[in-house]
């Protein structure tokens, strides 16, 4: 009798190996999505340089002495000079003021960790905070570009993946993905975030997050996705108990860190909502101004409504449209609870606000699940067709997704 000799153990890759296999599986994704991007993004600057309407405009609100330099005007402003300067929380009124604007704006309106982010990027790298930003967006838009082809494949394949990631490059707002903005990063972490709980890693879910929480206030509505998500496995009992609980506790931290940072240096608990509010006229109304120009921008009327930029506020309602019109189309897919409450109260969050509805085009863009029907559908096509398809629509996005964001509004 003759005995069976235990069969080796599989060596395991070495690093050269596994970069190379990962190379081979993610690098396509990349390189179609940064092709993508780089139409759009080239489009957008010959728009820009064509008009030339941004050499008239104060450095700040969307000038520069290049048209590079809009990229990190508005918002851009801001983050710069949290990352040079740091924060000085308080709640300035405006002598005299009565209307909507009663607070002097300041920093403590944004999130600290883009802003950190450029700042150690820049003591690493020796760029100044233009550059430091717009590398620390290019690279959270390649990250995020990755987890969206990850949770497309999982519904629809290879090809759903790269239609979906495809996607994220040319969607309406995807002109701040490459600028001194936060978007892409807090999409890189929320979709990361979202994966680690369809895959039920939940350390790394609660991890990501916390650090959403440091990035957009919108993080609420991820930290209630992964709080049902959480809550739903125990009962389960998938993952036992400890780890989705801990990913619970873990989760909120950081949003709710940073507003009781705020309101302590502000000597007001509530005191970041009542800057939101008095400063920049953004508070949560339910709807009312979402409603109000939906009523008045298929009819032509851009006076019945605040903050009007008539093109930017035609495209936002495209959007909205367009949102309403997937939203039941993904419910049909049955994705799990965490995609559906994330999209579901993102959208609530966003078009329940009283805020500049020319950047509701931006505010919706990490709703990437919404990309998920469409990307089912783009997988038909033939590889071809789909970059021929994907392709225009970079193109066309200089205009509708960057020019029309930074120029004919206000991002």
């Amino acid at each position: 009798m003759t005995a069976t000799l235990p069969r080796p153990l599989a060596p395991a890759l070495a690093p050269g190996s596994r970069l190379r296999a990962a190379a081979r599986r993610h690098g396509p994704v990349l390189a179609v999505f940064g092709a993508l991007k780089l139409v759009g993004f080239c489009s957008f600057m010959y728009l820009l340089s064509a008009a030339g309407d941004y050499r008239g405009k104060d450095p700040r609100f969307g000038g520069g002495a290049h048209a590079w330099d809009v990229l990190a005007t508005w918002d851009g402003w801001w983050y710069q000079q949290i990352a040079l300067h740091g924060y000085d929380p308080k709640l300035v009124p405006v002598p005299g003021a009565t209307g909507m604007i009663t607070l002097e704006g300041n920093s403590a309106a944004f999130f600290p960790l883009y802003p950190a982010l450029i700042r150690m990027t820049s003591a690493v790298t020796g760029l100044g905070s233009y550059g430091a930003g717009l590398l620390v967006s290019i690279l959270a838009s390649f990250a995020a570009a990755l987890g969206v082809y990850a949770v497309a494949e999982r519904f629809g394949g290879r090809r759903a993946g790269f239609a979906a990631a495809g996607l994220w490059a040319v969607w309406p707002g995807s002109g701040v993905e490459w600028a001194v903005y936060s978007d892409s990063l807090y999409v890189a972490l929320a979709v990361w975030a979202c994966y680690a709980v369809l895959t039920r890693r939940w350390l790394a879910a609660g991890v990501l997050t916390f650090a959403a929480g440091l990035n957009r206030p919108t993080a609420a509505a991820l930290i209630a996705a992964l709080a049902v998500a959480a809550l739903l496995a125990v009962r389960r009992g998938e993952d036992g108990v400890g780890r989705p609980l801990f990913a619970l506790a873990l989760a909120p931290l950081g949003l709710l860190g940073y507003l009781l940072w705020v309101g302590d240096r502000m000597g007001d608990l509530g005191g970041y909502f009542k800057l939101q509010s008095g400063a920049w006229a953004h508070r949560f109304d339910y709807g009312s101004q979402t409603l109000d120009v939906l009523r008045s921008v298929p009819v032509g009327r851009f006076g019945d409504y605040l903050f009007a930029y008539p093109y930017a506020d035609m495209i936002g309602v495209g959007v909205v449209l367009l949102a309403f019109t997937l939203l039941p189309l993904l419910i049909r897919l049955r994705p799990p609870a965490v995609l559906v409450v994330y999209t579901v109260l993102t959208l609530a969050l966003v078009l329940g606000s009283q805020q500049i509805f020319a950047n509701v085009s931006r505010y919706l863009l990490p709703c990437f699940p919404l990309f998920l029907p469409l990307a089912a559908a783009l997988r038909r096509l033939s590889p071809p067709m789909l970059c021929t398809v994907l392709g225009v629509a970079a193109l066309a996005s200089g205009s509708y997704a960057g020019y029309a964001l930074f120029e004919l509004g206000v991002p």
